[in-house]
């Protein structure tokens, strides 16, 4: 029986965990070879074996995307190795937490180089090879870039822009005939957010409440999906699927309710700011 992508080669960023490794194994466990991009060897290493022993085929591609150079290099491995490339995904992305009195222009800064600039390289460094295939490109975005959430400006304000990017693209590529999917996940079990505001993963557990939090693999399964039939958009999570659809009905209702659910974190998080910059006592 045929699968989905037989014969297909997919390149992913961000792909040693969380969503990227996920879509990986799925991909992998329905025909397509895959480029798995990350920069932590050893965890890419950890879900290329785990790919193999389910009989997949992929090949760990060491990148940041941040940097261009790199990210072009990854590609072209993967394109020596597979032939071209049919899917590509632009995963990769971290989350900057703070109020904005909290933070200063370079974390937005550095917000901005993974997930906003990352992606758009992803974008260019891949294009060639999916207009050749008339391939598939799929780019997270969040549900956070549809709709801002307290304490989050700087991921927000990232996740807003990838949103608008990959809507202008659908258009351009669509000429090509090069399908764009944006997946705008709301909880989805990842590291995110247990990755600090340099982007260094800390080993902290997850602080979302797990009953919210949709298994990766699940969420695999409906982004393979949607990247096959070539959707436009995905929204993971029926909390996000709610939330959506009371921002753009009922705005004023879910601007209140978030101000009341939020007041103590966002006064505990100004408070630490301002403590931090507090100026230092005079010595006596």
């Amino acid at each position: 029986m045929a699968r989905s992508f037989d014969g297909m080669t997919a390149f992913i960023t961000g792909a040693s965990s969380g969503i990227g490794a996920a879509v990986a194994r799925e991909l992998a466990r329905q025909g397509a070879q895959v480029a798995i991009a990350a920069r932590r060897a050893d965890r890419l290493e950890a879900v290329k074996v785990a790919i193999e022993a389910e009989g997949g085929v992929a090949l760990a591609v060491v990148c940041d995307v941040r940097d261009r150079a790199s990210l072009d290099a990854a590609v072209a491995r993967t394109v020596e190795t597979f032939g071209g490339i049919d899917v590509a995904l632009a995963n990769a992305g971290f989350y900057v937490d703070g109020v904005v009195n909290a933070l200063a222009t370079d974390d937005y800064r550095r917000q901005f180089e993974t997930n906003v600039f990352g992606v758009i390289d992803t974008v260019y460094a891949v294009l060639p090879h999916l207009e050749a295939s008339k391939g598939r490109l799929g780019i997270i975005g969040s549900v956070m870039g549809r709709m801002a959430m307290p304490a989050a400006s700087a991921y927000c304000a990232s996740k807003f822009a990838v949103v608008g990017f990959t809507e202008a693209v659908y258009y351009d590529l669509a000429i090509k005939g090069v399908s764009v999917t944006i997946i705008n996940p709301g909880l989805v079990a990842s590291e995110i957010r247990s990755v600090n505001n340099q982007g260094v993963y800390t080993g902290k557990p997850d602080p979302a409440p797990a009953r919210f939090v949709m298994p990766a693999d699940k969420a695999a399964r409906r982004i393979a999906r949607a990247l096959y039939r070539r959707r436009p958009e995905l929204v993971l999570t029926n909390a996000a699927r709610l939330a959506l659809f009371m921002n753009r009905h009922f705005p004023r209702t879910l601007r209140f309710a978030v101000r009341i659910a939020s007041r103590g974190r966002i006064r505990r998080r100004a408070e630490r700011a301002r403590r931090r910059d507090a100026p230092e006592p005079p010595a006596r």
